[in-house]
């Protein structure tokens, strides 16, 4: 099921400001990559990015910009499906 949301602008400058970092990690970049492409489209997160976006967030070297589109990346994520129960 897609989520509705998308990222504001708030959030969108603080992916740009993380993408242009030096100092950003991989993973930041990505992440802020993701929320940012994720502007004005309906698209989910994918896997590897919302991996991505939960690590950057319990990072406590992470920048507020870097944590932004982390949590944005995040809440655009689809839902996980509850496991099957066995019985």
């Amino acid at each position: 099921m897609a989520k509705s949301e998308s990222t504001g602008k708030k959030t969108a400058s603080a992916a740009s400001k993380v993408l242009t970092s030096k100092t950003a990690s991989k993973g930041e970049k990505m992440v802020a990559a993701s929320a940012l492409a994720q502007t004005k489209s309906k698209d989910v997160t994918s896997k590897v990015v919302a991996s991505a976006a939960a690590k950057v967030l319990k990072d406590p070297k992470a920048s507020k910009d870097a944590k932004s589109a982390a949590a944005s990346a995040l809440t655009q994520a689809p839902a996980k499906k509850a496991a099957a129960k066995k019985k």
